[in-house]
């Protein structure tokens, strides 16, 4: 290679590796972007705020393919949206996880056969805090080797001084309005952690239980009894009454009447309701209000006593017979012994598989129980968070998702927000010496003589204030009048109820604080759209868990293919409400489409490829003005796609041009116009050099890394991160150049396709004629087309062997070839009579299924379509094949 200037696009080429190595220059490269603050949000700054907060992730986490996503499509629009001219904020935190991270430091003490209640509840919160500050936050690093682009100089977390102060705040005010009462009402119990827990911590699982069907009443047919079943006997023990529907005529005799408890003596009404499916088993059903959510809300229906007869470690209590102290299984069969003792089991049915509630924490099944705790009174609220959807200020992506949320919000029940944990925003409510009750809110202090109430928030009332408590509220902050509403809520449609409903609910509550509607119009949202994607599964489709054994760590696909790859392959999959399924090929195929760019990008910088104007559209080839006008559509298809959250879509329109237009064919093409040299080499080196710029912006957002590193050789510029995001050129397309180079395109891979018939090795050359280019406007593209289909001039003794007419747009071009001694024969033969073997093969299979009545009979319409298509294919692959061979006999 000559000697040429430092800035010389051909030694930026040489200062590139020989490949790309992800693990060598990622980690190296994200610190430089951190240290250079090009992350970092000015709330002073005068360009267009846009804003993300980060779901906080467990402090006990670690990154899993779902954050991953997550993070990636964050990562995605607030790097777009820092290219376009915004003043991005990315704010990053960790929410305390209140259960998870109690119950980590609890079994570290068990280790040493310690308890919390040994220590005490301020030395236990030392030891929780020494372990956040030691172990927790794992998850950070892996955002770092991901590449997320978050505001670090903001990072917060829900137990800090001024979120805690945010939580005292919404909790007075709730309180002071009458929407946070206190009440005895059924919850999730886990008597493993001896503390309520919220919906989204139970997981349900199928179970072989049992199904026992007891008969209550006289054990004498003709006398008054019912039978009713039950998947958990020990709950009879609770029972104050058995149901039936009102219509029943099996049972309307004995509507109002009482029957004796089989074990406790009580005697329990027979009542009415139209709950009771009277199809269903026998039509009765036992009612345990303090024990079952069904059974609870007949209870005050019906006004029926609520007797608890579980503490809180699901020990049996308070029944006045021999089970009391019994563990809740261990009772379940002492209870079912002793009724089948007595007559009164009369049908068993094991394993009866059905599903059961579990603890997400502890994976014991959850109990449902009454239970005294506080509430949040979501009426109001909840319609305030579905008229913002209704009146447009808030926009969920996908539309589709609508329903389910107007579902949820205009049904909700009042939430529980109490945890009977030491971890986490203790409950400021006080209570005095004579029963006195107080909230106590920021900076105000009980009297003398009153105790706290021993109880927790849910973490999720906390992380329910995340956008606007991150930001300072309730103090006025320069962050809260730039950024706040913030953009956009980017999560999985699986939580829009559980986490997207409270930060609306407490959003819209406090929508018309003057801190969060200084210099803006009306009240505020908490973010104007929310982009829920899908669950990510495996290949195959099913959904990722550690029982099924599919889970993916993406740190080990990181370390095994790059962030690029990961990131490529997840947000490749991304569409609003769609689920997606990742595998193994997936990342390999977004590893080789990096690699495919990097090398791409060399190859052009060692050619010459640089960026600065291009000259006039008339001194570009037609290949030229073709990719630049493929380069203007693609930009605006990618936006269109990445405005409305697409990801898949916009990644898929980089991916195909990228590696089938840009480097399969315009690269190509460019070989033929490096070679002229002169004004002609100079002019594909601006134009292959501003395309590469362009792509490289574009898919920036979704692969930092490599995108980075190509770019800064490509363009000796600062970096991508603040880069500006391509823009339209404004030139018309030249319809004639597309035309000429589909044309084109059309001729070589029809030449190709002959070649690959004939057997043909691909780097060999055959002399050939090319008549008819000029009738089709394709003259100056004849040395392209040879190059690109491996054809030689004929020489003086060319004889033509073989004929291919190729239709295309203006007229038909013929192309002559001498393929004589080109082709192996006999190793032509060999390898068609090994296909043809195979064809067959597949041929006779699909007959005979097509001709076995007995599969046809069982085969579903889809299934024998498919057969009939690749019989069809076989077939035509056999009479091809046939030919062919025929052909060669004859040589």
């Amino acid at each position: 290679m000559t000697s040429a200037a430092p800035d010389n696009p051909r030694n930026r080429a040489d200062a590139l590796p020989k490949s790309w190595n992800p693990g060598e220059v990622e980690a190296s490269m994200y610190e430089r972007w951190v240290a250079a603050g090009y992350f970092e949000a000015d709330a002073t700054s005068d360009k267009p705020p846009y804003s993300i907060v980060l779901p906080p992730p467990n402090v006990t986490g670690n990154l899993h393919m779902g954050h991953a996503l997550d993070h990636t499509i964050m990562d995605a629009l607030t790097r777009r949206k820092r290219m376009q001219g915004y003043e991005v904020l990315w704010l990053p935190g960790m929410d305390h996880a209140g259960i998870a991270t109690q119950t980590i430091v609890e079994k570290q003490l068990a280790v040493d056969g310690k308890t919390k209640e040994d220590f005490g509840r301020e030395l236990f919160i030392d030891k929780v805090w020494d372990w956040k500050r030691e172990s927790g936050g794992a998850i950070q690093w892996q955002m770092r080797a991901l590449g997320d682009g978050v505001d670090w100089s903001r990072d917060r977390f829900t137990m800090d001084d001024g979120l805690s102060q945010a939580v005292q705040t919404i909790f007075k005010r709730l309180y002071d309005a009458g929407l946070i009462y206190r009440a005895e009402r059924l919850v999730n119990w886990s008597p493993a952690l001896r503390t309520a827990i919220s919906d989204i911590e139970v997981k349900y699982e199928d179970v072989d239980g049992e199904l026992v069907s007891l008969r209550y009443g006289s054990l004498d047919d003709n006398e008054p009894h019912v039978i009713v079943a039950t998947t958990r006997v020990e709950t009879m023990l609770g029972d104050t009454a058995v149901a039936v529907h009102p219509d029943d005529p099996r049972y309307r005799a004995l509507i109002g009447t009482t029957l004796e408890h089989p074990i406790t003596g009580r005697q329990i009404p027979i009542i009415a309701d139209d709950y009771v499916d009277p199809e269903f088993g026998s039509g009765a059903v036992k009612i345990t209000p303090a024990h079952d959510p069904n059974d609870f809300e007949m209870g005050l229906r019906h006004n029926l006593p609520m007797p608890n007869i579980m503490d809180e470690r699901g020990r049996i209590i308070d029944t006045g017979t021999e089970f009391d102290g019994m563990d809740r299984f261990e009772a379940r069969v002492a209870v079912r012994e002793r009724l089948a003792a007595e007559g009164r089991v009369v049908a068993e049915k094991r394993p009866y598989v059905h599903s059961v509630g579990h603890s997400e924490r502890s994976g014991e099944p959850i109990e449902p129980r009454l239970s005294m705790q506080w509430w949040v009174k979501v009426e109001t609220l909840a319609k305030a968070a579905g008229d913002a959807v209704r009146n447009g200020d808030t926009v969920i992506h996908p539309a589709s998702s609508e329903p389910r949320w107007f579902d949820w919000v205009d049904n909700m029940h009042d939430w529980c927000i109490s945890r009977q944990l030491w971890w986490g925003h203790r409950i400021p409510i006080w209570y005095g010496p004579e029963g006195e009750v107080i909230c106590v809110g920021p900076g105000e202090t009980a009297p003398e003589g009153y105790v706290q109430d021993p109880d927790v928030l849910d973490t999720w009332f906390s992380s329910g204030l995340w956008p606007f408590s991150t930001m300072g509220w309730p103090d006025a902050s320069p962050e809260l009048e730039k950024f706040y509403p913030t953009s956009v809520l980017v999560t999985g449609y699986d939580i829009l109820f559980f986490w997207v409903a409270r930060m609306m609910m407490f959003g819209t509550y406090v929508g018309s604080d003057s801190v969060l509607t200084a210099g803006k119009e009306g009240a505020q949202v908490p973010f104007k759209d929310v982009f829920l994607h899908g669950l990510i599964r495996d290949q195959y489709g099913k959904k990722m868990s550690k029982s099924r054994g599919n889970g993916i760590d993406p740190l080990s696909w990181i370390n095994e293919y790059g962030a690029d790859a990961l990131r490529f392959t997840l947000a490749r999959g991304a569409q609003p409400g769609g689920d997606l399924s990742v595998g193994e090929q997936h990342a390999l195929a977004s590893r080789s489409f990096v690699t495919k760019l990097f090398n791409a990008t060399k190859f052009a910088l060692m050619n010459g490829a640089r960026t600065g104007a291009l000259p006039d559209r008339a001194q570009l080839t037609d290949a030229d003005r073709w990719i630049l006008d493929r380069l203007d559509e693609v930009r605006a298809e990618v936006d269109a796609a990445l405005d409305g959250y697409e990801f898949g879509k916009a990644c898929e329109a980089l991916y195909h041009f990228a590696w089938d237009e840009l480097c399969d064919w315009y690269l190509e093409l460019t070989k033929v116009q490096f070679a002229e040299e002169g004004a002609r080499a100079d002019t594909t080196q601006l134009v292959l050099g501003t395309v590469l710029d362009a792509v490289l912006r574009l898919l920036h957002p979704v692969i930092p890394f490599v995108t980075e590193s190509l770019w800064q050789a490509l363009t000796g510029g600062e970096s991508l991160v603040i880069a500006a995001w391509p823009q339209a050129s404004g030139v018309p397309t030249d319809q004639v150049s597309a035309q000429r180079i589909a044309d084109t395109q059309r001729l070589i891979t029809e030449i190709r396709r002959f070649r690959g018939d004939q057997g043909l090795a691909d780097k060999q050359k055959v002399a050939a004629k090319l008549i008819g280019l000029d009738t089709a406007g394709l003259t100056e593209l004849h040395d392209s087309v040879a190059n690109l289909a491996r054809l030689t001039e004929p020489g003086e003794d060319f004889a033509a062997t073989a004929t291919v007419e190729v239709r295309l747009s203006g007229a038909t071009v013929t192309v002559e070839l001498d393929t004589s001694g080109a082709v192996d024969l006999d190793a032509e033969r060999r390898r068609l009579e090994k296909d043809l073997a195979a064809a067959e093969k597949e041929l006779a299979g699909t007959t005979a299924k097509l001709g076995n009545e007995a599969f046809l009979a069982k085969a579903p319409e889809p299934v024998v379509v498919k057969i009939k298509g690749r019989q069809e294919v076989a077939a035509a692959e056999v009479a091809r094949i046939g030919a062919r061979l025929a052909e060669l006999s004859g040589k």
